[in-house]
């Protein structure tokens, strides 16, 4: 496996900053305020992994409604005061990255101000600059492949080189729909069964990433 690998592609929240289980709490008061009481898991398995505009578009079909223009610009403070206080790498992650003897980048559901602010937050932002995407860029975002394609092809690798690391559903379905072989992390939110599947590895420890890969 090792000599095929010509580029490792990054998931943000889950994988790289320890976000979700923030994100999470917020999302479930703030669609309880709008009258949409889902659990926790419940959001993990609707929207963990889905680009932002995707989740919003099911929102308004749930409710019946569009939400307000200043809807995003009131949710987001909330969030970064959250991750302000809490936000962390994912454990391990550090050491995997310093062991990566492959070329590597970020693709990501969240908006490039929002990865700089988490990834700037907890120190990842210079290992990745000048190699980050996001779903903004792309017609469609997670589960549909764009992304993953977009990365590759800025990047100059062949899907087939690449693979994917992500801690969601809907992230492993969009690299599998790319061609891509996915390392899914189960240390997060998403139960390992739900990251199982064709040309996919489930694991659990971060600092194992350098190894599986070289597997």
């Amino acid at each position: 496996m090792t000599a095929s690998i010509g580029l490792v592609i990054f998931d943000c929240d889950g994988v790289l900053v320890d976000s979700e289980r923030i994100g999470v709490r917020v999302d479930a008061a703030v669609l309880a305020q709008l009258g949409w009481h889902l659990t926790e898991a419940e959001i993990v398995d609707r929207f963990l992994g889905r680009s932002t505009e995707s989740i919003t578009r099911e929102i308004e079909d749930h409710l019946g409604r569009r939400l307000p223009e200043s809807w995003a610009a009131e949710v987001d403070p909330l969030h970064k005061r959250a991750l302000a206080a809490e936000l962390r790498p994912v454990d391990g992650i550090v050491e995997a990255l310093d062991e990566l003897p492959y070329p590597s980048c970020v693709a990501s559901g969240g908006s490039h101000e929002k990865m700089r602010f988490t990834l700037g937050l907890t120190g990842l932002y210079r290992r990745f600059e000048g190699r980050v995407f996001s779903a903004t860029e792309v017609a469609r975002g997670k589960p549909a492949p764009d992304l993953f394609l977009h990365a590759a092809e800025r990047m100059g690798a062949d899907p087939s080189a690449c693979v994917v690391v992500e801690d969601s559903f809907h992230g492993a379905r969009a690299a599998r729909a790319a061609g891509m072989r996915v390392f899914g992390y189960a240390g997060g939110l998403t139960p390992a069964h739900r990251l199982e599947g064709p040309n996919t590895v489930v694991f659990e420890d971060m600092r194992r990433l350098p190894a599986l890969l070289a597997g």
